[in-house]
């Protein structure tokens, strides 16, 4: 059975790396002679043997020589570093790491240094930017021979007047990162409020983004809640021909490749059931998409309750052709109480939905309790609550199973506030069995240096990756999810780390997405195995 706990202890197991015990901090022995790297075991010469002076400011040539030996300076007052967090783990996979900091005071002069015992020099970079984005030769270097081992960042600052500095060296913020073993797998397709709402996405890895869906391609004036069909192909989504606040919505399905194509299996009398008004969330099943069962569930208002419906893609009828899928047992006192919010689990056919008395939007709640209950050919059955994620102190919801089906992140807030946009939210982990001691994720908080905490930074809208990876005895978990932690106040995306070691169960600060465009409201992600085209 596998115990939970969430901590920052950072996973830094030297994977076949040389590290000689009688190295120090300056990549040389201790008497002075230099390393002597292995050729095979390393360690290896991916960081060049002097500094990088960074072109894209006016940092001076003899950088080095002004701040002189990495270890003087002020012992505090240095820059903050907030991308990335220190403690962090990257996916093997990740886009080249971008470091950005905040000066104190007059700081205009900045020393960014990386060292580890895999790599035999240390990188140093001058520059007279808040930000350095680390060259991709140096990145691929780092992913073939530096993973699971600790990366050791510090960052100096100082006031550089032309000709000499006038205060500083100080330290600023130092610690260790690392580079996962393991992939994160998928894509993200998320939406956006700026300019208009449409869904744009990106593969792990990628650098840019592109549009997915707008609502010209869905013949629409607003796109929205969506998901993945379980081949990757489709982008299931609510679509609206109201501009103003997406409701009332109609199922959408397109592919996600920039064809814009609909499925070639969907029947006119689905069509007509894919148009009927106040369709929310749409989600599909691994175990419902194949010919002869291509099945999407949707939040539907039936009789003003939120239901979830089944509807056949392939119907022959308007009236065989959907269904509600019972939920017994789910009353407040004689009252049956509504559905928001369903998803189907990866390795059986049971849906995860949000209980509460009342539901706006298919998705919005008050007193959300999270449970599960049977899909059972359609027919739906007897309802069960998540112990420890069905409370009457908490407002639950925005669930979301894990790949394997083990774990559920999930958005929580006092009972009784709305779940609609709500800056208290933040991310937790439970395990699908239910427990007592729910799981509180290290990436809610934002760095300190940014003056912000959490709760009161939206960390909303979790997802995790459409698969999880074991290496070493310990299996990597990845989550997304939306925040306004950022310095435009904004929401904006990022991903963290969950590593399961068999015991516990560990979380890691977050990494922010650079590739976003960060002026624009970015929410509601989904991670899936999208097929988007490079």
């Amino acid at each position: 059975m596998r115990l939970i706990y969430s901590g920052l202890a950072l996973v830094s197991l030297c994977a076949c790396a040389h590290h000689d015990p009688n190295l120090d901090q300056h990549d040389a022995r201790v008497d002075g002679t230099p390393i002597q790297p292995d050729a095979f075991a390393g360690p290896w010469s991916d960081f060049p043997p002097t500094p990088i002076i960074d072109p894209g400011g006016t940092a001076p040539t003899d950088s080095g020589t002004l701040f002189g030996d990495p270890m003087t300076g002020a012992a505090t007052g240095g820059p903050c570093l907030f991308e990335p967090e220190v403690g962090t783990i990257y996916p093997h996979n990740w886009i080249r790491p971008r470091f950005t900091w905040i000066p104190t005071g007059s700081e205009n002069l900045f020393e960014l240094r990386i060292t580890t015992p895999t790599q035999v020099n240390p990188l140093v970079v001058y520059t007279s930017a808040t930000t350095w984005t680390m060259p991709a030769a140096l990145w691929l270097g780092l992913q073939t021979h530096s993973v699971n081992t600790p990366l050791t960042v510090a960052i100096r600052g100082a006031v550089y007047n032309g000709t000499q500095l006038t205060s500083g060296p100080e330290h600023g913020s130092s610690g260790d990162i690392s580079i996962a073993p393991v992939d994160a797998p998928g894509a993200i397709v998320y939406w956006t409020t700026t300019g208009g709402t449409r869904l744009r996405g990106f593969s792990i890895g990628d650098e840019t983004v592109k549009d997915i869906i707008t609502p010209t391609d869905a013949g629409s004036k607003c796109v929205g809640c969506h998901s993945s069909t379980p081949d990757g192909s489709y982008v299931g989504f609510s679509s609206s021909q109201n501009p103003g606040n997406g409701d009332p919505t109609t199922l959408g399905l397109l592919t996600s490749d920039g064809t814009h194509t609909a499925p070639p299996f969907i029947t006119a009398s689905a069509q007509t059931l894919m148009a009927r008004q106040n369709q929310e969330q749409p989600v599909f099943s691994k175990m419902h998409w194949q010919a002869g069962d291509h099945t999407a569930v949707t939040m539907y208002p039936i009789n003003s309750r939120f239901e979830m419906i089944w509807t056949d893609l392939e119907a022959a009828d308007t009236t065989t052709g959907w269904g509600t899928i019972a939920r017994t047992g789910d009353v407040t006192g004689a009252t049956p109480n509504a559905a928001a919010y369903a998803s189907f689990a990866h390795s059986s056919d049971t849906l995860l939905y949000v209980s509460a008395p009342t539901v706006s939007s298919g998705v919005t709640v008050t007193h959300g309790n999270l449970m599960t209950v049977p899909y059972n050919n359609r027919a739906g059955g007897t309802a069960s609550p998540i112990t420890g994620a069905a409370t009457t102190t908490y407002n639950e919801y925005y669930p979301t199973f894990s790949p394997d089906d083990t774990y559920v992140a999930y958005n929580r807030v006092l009972d009784g506030q709305s779940s609609y946009n709500n800056g208290q939210a933040e991310v937790w982990i439970i395990p699908t069995a239910g427990s007592a001691t729910p799981v509180r994720i290290a990436a809610n908080d934002p760095p300190q240096c940014t003056g912000k905490v959490s709760p009161g930074v939206t960390n909303s809208w979790p997802k995790w990756a459409p698969g999880a990876n074991d290496d070493g005895g310990k299996r990597y978990y990845w989550l997304t999810f939306s925040s306004t932690r950022g310095t435009g106040g904004n929401p904006q995306l990022y991903v963290t780390p969950v590593v399961d070691d068999g015991t516990q169960l560990h979380t890691y600060p977050a990494l922010y997405l650079w590739n976003q465009p960060a002026t624009e409201n970015n929410h509601t992600p989904a991670w899936d195995d999208f097929q988007i085209l490079q």
